[in-house]
């Protein structure tokens, strides 16, 4: 569990089987990767069914929030949705931003990329794309992105500096990004933080709530705001894998809050206008246009 490399293998493996899993099993479990609780994750996830875009099959029930209805997402803007899965935030995006526009989902489990391009052919949607690799080094251009969404996925990266900084390099100048993660007050018992599945259920990989908003300042983004923040409570179920009923009660009644927050930065600089261009009123005015005949 001290190497990136081994924690982005166990995360790899866990989200794998998470693919191949319903969403009522899912949802049962803490972001799906540990022992069946019939409480956390049902505090842990949003409820998507009314959102606009919505798409069943492709719902995999492993958020925290809903980072698209924060993500003040325009018609023709170009979106990136980092930890993709079954693309449910991809077509969630593509609603808001239309035909018109284009959305990339980025995920680094092979089974979740062919899931995802299965569920947008199925739909039918031309403009909304999946591309396998990571998050901490995406398979994007520079400058390319009116906003960027993700939703329960920094904390299971190791490197989240470099994710970061990752955001900020594929966000246009005045792009912005929303996004929904796990976050913790005080420090979690070592027992939760040293396990696997922990990791991989997304609470042992979070940090510490300030440090994270720090990480976002320091890659130089501005208007940082927390849009909306819940507490987030794991089950007796759970905790007594690992803990004690002493240590249990000392966890829940001690200064340690784990907490879902949903965050909006902004890249600094002026947002260029997609203008449409009309090829007709281009044509009239040209010298050499068809209708003169002269080229």
């Amino acid at each position: 569990m001290d190497t990136e490399k081994k924690l982005k293998e166990i995360v790899k493996d866990r989200y794998a089987k998470i693919a191949m899993q319903d969403k009522a099993e899912n949802a049962s479990s803490c972001c799906g990767a540990t022992t069946p609780s019939n409480k956390v994750y049902n505090i842990m996830m949003e409820d998507y069914t009314s959102t606009g875009g919505y798409v069943e099959d492709a719902d995999l029930g492993l958020g925290c929030g809903l980072p698209t209805q924060f993500a003040k997402i325009k018609k023709g803007d170009t979106v990136i949705d980092l930890g993709s899965g079954a693309g449910n935030d991809c077509f969630v995006a593509r609603h808001e931003t239309g035909e018109s526009g284009k959305v990339i989902g980025v995920d680094f489990t092979p089974i979740m990329i062919k899931k995802a391009r299965e569920n947008a052919e199925k739909m039918g949607y031309n403009n909304v794309e999946f591309r396998q690799g990571d998050i901490d080094n995406m398979p994007i251009s520079d400058a390319i992105a009116d906003a960027v969404v993700s939703n329960c996925v920094l904390n299971l990266v190791p490197n989240k500096q470099k994710v970061i900084q990752e955001i900020y390099r594929v966000l246009s100048p005045g792009g912005h990004f929303s996004i929904s993660d796990i976050v913790l007050l005080g420090d979690l018992p070592e027992q939760l933080k040293q396990d696997a599945e922990m990791y991989a259920g997304c609470i042992a990989g979070a940090i510490q709530r300030q440090d994270y908003l720090q990480l976002i300042n320091d890659a130089g983004f501005k208007n940082i705001t927390v849009q909306k923040e819940k507490t987030i409570q794991i089950p007796d179920d759970i905790l007594s894998k690992y803990l004690s009923e002493t240590q249990m009660e000392q966890f829940k009644t001690g200064a340690t809050g784990i907490f879902s927050i949903t965050v909006y930065a902004e890249k600094p600089g002026k947002k260029l206008l997609k203008k449409k261009i009309n090829l007709s009123e281009i044509q009239e005015d040209a010298c050499c246009s068809p209708k003169t005949g002269c080229c």
